[in-house]
């Protein structure tokens, strides 16, 4: 029995650009849907940063989709885009605020073409508010939303994270957005607008910083390292090991209490000053020193077996390399081969989204070429005929600057 997926038949523009957009997309394409990613004739900015070669992270979140070249500032681009729109279900964008109005394809003309139409967009701040036309990207916005300054050793300046969290933070409430509206359109009959400010998704990982603001704590430092936000529990820290680091939380008292066994520390475990999580907090160092004189003469697998065996939460710190050959992951499936039409084998990740009575995750096709299925995807939902399509080449309208001869 062929099982249905979500969202098989839906039709979805991707207009996206860099991680944000494409990442929503690409989760609606493991979901079903058939995602057009519309490029300009230059291609995603992504694109741009290597000739020779699709760089690792274009072919990470492009797969499935179909890639078609329109130049939407030429009169014949705008008016294919707009036949396509009438199609859509769904159109995904991430530009600054105001740039799909300024191209004369906004949602207020979008919608009027097709009231089905739910139109997904997602920019650094939203669509309103004083900071709406500030220049937006991760790094901006982790900056802005408090995440930079709330990372790094107390002592040291505000850093950001090494990932780009707010990239997509932002994709995946998009697409939860999407969701919703989809769902909401099958009780109504018609699309909406789904909003995504970049910046408001990034403050919601705030959390714990949050927290100690909002309740007034003045004591807990800007930045904590690896300590806990609002320095409120000890242990919780990364401890050195022979080779590496191991991160540790002592999320419950239980887990004090096991780890106390562990260290062959009875006299903490009945020590009044250790007996609370309050109480630990106020002697962190002391309790960092004790746990970091304990990992140093272990490796991080060591102290992984041990530590597990107790049932106190604890994890290796990886690196990019360890986490790219994870045998975890390997054993998931997370990772899949796919054949790239230049860069040869190239692994991917599936959806970490998994619906279990809604069809696997598959990598069904592998990242597009510039404009790869322009022509085929015009004839097949527009019928142009091919004179049309070689004159649309020909005055630029959908040739991939690459292909343009010098």
């Amino acid at each position: 029995m062929t099982i249905r997926r979500p969202l098989d038949g839906m039709l979805v523009l991707d207009l996206g650009q860099i991680y944000n957009g494409p990442y929503c997309g690409l989760q609606l394409s493991f979901m079903g849907a058939r995602v057009l990613k519309i490029e300009p004739p230059e291609g995603d900015v992504v694109r741009r940063r290597k000739r020779q070669v699709e760089p690792y992270p274009l072919v990470m979140l492009n797969s499935n989709k179909e890639s078609v070249v329109l130049d939407l500032k030429q009169p014949r681009g705008k008016e294919i885009f707009l036949a396509l729109v009438e199609q859509a279900d769904v159109l995904i964008e991430n530009f600054a605020a105001g740039v799909m109005d300024r191209l004369g394809i906004g949602y207020d003309i979008l919608s009027k073409l097709n009231p089905r139409l739910v139109y997904g967009g997602s920019s650094g701040f939203g669509l309103d508010g004083p900071y709406r036309d500030l220049a937006a990207m991760d790094v901006t916005i982790q900056a802005m939303s408090g995440i930079t300054n709330a990372t790094g050793d107390a002592d040291g300046p505000p850093t950001k994270a090494g990932a780009a969290v707010c990239d997509f933070l932002a994709g995946i409430h998009l697409c939860a957005g999407i969701l919703g509206a989809l769902v909401q359109r099958e009780r109504t009959g018609e699309g909406q607008r789904v909003e995504v400010a970049m910046h408001e998704a990034g403050v919601i990982a705030l959390a714990s910083a949050l927290g100690a603001v909002m309740d007034g704590d003045v004591n807990v430092p800007d930045r904590t390292g690896n300590r806990h936000p609002a320095l409120a529990i000890a242990p919780y820290n990364t401890y050195p090991c022979t080779d590496g680091y191991v991160a540790i939380f002592t999320a419950a008292e239980r887990h004090w209490q096991s780890m106390c066994q562990m260290l062959d520390r009875k006299d903490l475990a009945e020590h009044p000053d250790f007996s609370t999580t309050p109480g630990r907090a106020k002697r962190m160092q002391e309790i960092d020193d004790i746990v970091s004189a304990w990992t140093l003469g272990r490796t991080k697998a060591e102290v992984l077996a041990l530590l597990n065996e107790a049932h106190v939460p604890c994890a290796p710190v990886k690196t990019a390399r360890e986490v790219a050959n994870d045998p975890h992951l390997e054993a998931r499936g997370f990772w899949v081969d796919t054949d790239h039409p230049r860069r040869g084998k190239t692994r991917v990740p599936i959806s970490p989204i998994r619906l279990h009575t809604g069809g696997k995750s598959e990598i069904r096709s592998p990242a597009p070429m510039l404009g790869q299925h322009t022509e085929a995807v015009l004839a097949e939902l527009l019928g142009l005929e091919a004179d049309e399509l070689a004159r649309l080449r020909a005055d630029h309208v959908t040739e991939p600057v690459t292909e343009r001869k010098k």
